[in-house]
């Protein structure tokens, strides 16, 4: 049994990630500030380190409490929105809490380190599918921020040897097939939680961004993945940095789907009318974003055994029907997480 520890383990896509890790048998530490996290999304059995990665006296104390196998890194801030508000907080953070983690990693002896990147990496790519060798273009601070973290890392690699994989995603979707886990955001920002949302009754009618685009229903079609491929990709990728070198992949299902096409999955499975109204396009967003995933295909074993998109949506839809205030985190069940 190995012991890793996982930031932003109580957010969406790294609670998936805890819970797949602690499926197969291994020891899981999560640290969240849980400012976007949530205290009933980390699995009971997980222990829980309530603390800010700006505090590095805290992360020191985490790796002289235990001595970890690896790290996955998904504490970081992610609003494409917001970084172009906020330029300078996302840059300065998100670069230094990676710089943070993975010193601490190093002087530790811990030397595998997974980062969760982001397809903003390409901004308006060349040709589809994007693949590794594609430009890195970052089209906001958020996505350069995100460069900036994978570089760092290289620094870390090339200097102390911390073998490091960078997950290029391109839209997580869905929830865990068996209810356990789902995405609950504050703002939410996802096109699926928020048409189901819409057709729930529970949010105003949905706002399409454009359609008059160069799509075949006019729409910008983009890739999801859902929730737990993406988890077991993570799990992957850690592994073979164990006798591998670092390495960086797009993940993706590599099929693009509109977002006409995603409101229509959604009006089928839930069986309600997703009301939405056609606004203006928003600056930036380009047509089409679809990922190449050969690459970790060929050198991983991965592939997306939840492909479909109305699959992602039943996913989707059950847990956000279940769950209509999202997580309760004053409800947290006897055996949870406690906060060290």
């Amino acid at each position: 049994m190995a012991r890793f520890l996982v930031t932003g383990g109580a957010g969406y896509v790294g609670s998936h990630v805890v819970l797949a890790l602690q499926e197969r048998g291994d020891e899981v530490v999560v640290l969240d500030d849980l400012r976007q996290g949530h205290r009933a999304a980390v699995p009971p059995g997980v222990e829980l380190v309530v603390a800010d990665l700006a505090d590095r006296r805290r992360v020191d104390e985490v790796f002289a409490g235990w001595s970890f196998e690896g790290v996955l890194h998904f504490a970081a801030l992610s609003l494409v929105g917001e970084s172009m508000r906020e330029p300078m907080r996302y840059l300065a953070e998100n670069l230094s809490n990676t710089a943070t983690l993975a010193d601490a990693a190093v002087r530790s002896g811990c030397r595998r380190f997974v980062l969760s990147s982001t397809a903003a990496l390409f901004g308006h790519p060349e040709k589809m599918p994007i693949d590794e060798a594609a430009r890195i273009i970052p089209g906001s601070a958020y996505g350069e921020s995100k460069f900036m973290a994978e570089t760092a890392l290289d620094w870390a690699d090339r200097v102390h040897g911390l073998r490091s994989a960078a997950l290029r995603y391109f839209n997580a979707a869905g929830a865990d097939p068996k209810g356990r886990l789902g995405e609950d955001h504050t703002p939410e920002t996802h096109l699926i939680p928020l048409a189901i949302d819409a057709a729930l009754g529970r949010r105003d009618p949905l706002m399409v961004f454009g359609d008059d685009y160069p799509t075949p229903d006019g729409t910008c079609i983009r890739d999801y993945v859902h929730v737990t491929d993406l988890a077991d990709a993570h799990l992957r990728v850690m592994d073979r940095l164990k006798d591998g070198p670092s390495v960086r992949y797009n993940v993706g299902n590599g099929l693009g789907h509109s977002v006409k096409q995603v409101i229509e999955s959604v009006e089928r499975i839930g069986g309600r009318r997703v009301p939405h109204s056609i606004g203006p396009r928003r600056p930036g967003d380009p047509a089409i974003l679809v990922a190449s995933n050969e690459k970790l295909r060929r050198e991983t074993g991965w592939q997306p055994y939840h492909a479909g998109l109305d699959e992602i949506v039943r996913t989707a839809w059950a847990w956000r029907e279940a769950h209509p205030r999202g997580y309760d985190d004053r409800a947290v069940p006897e055996g949870a997480a406690r906060a060290a």
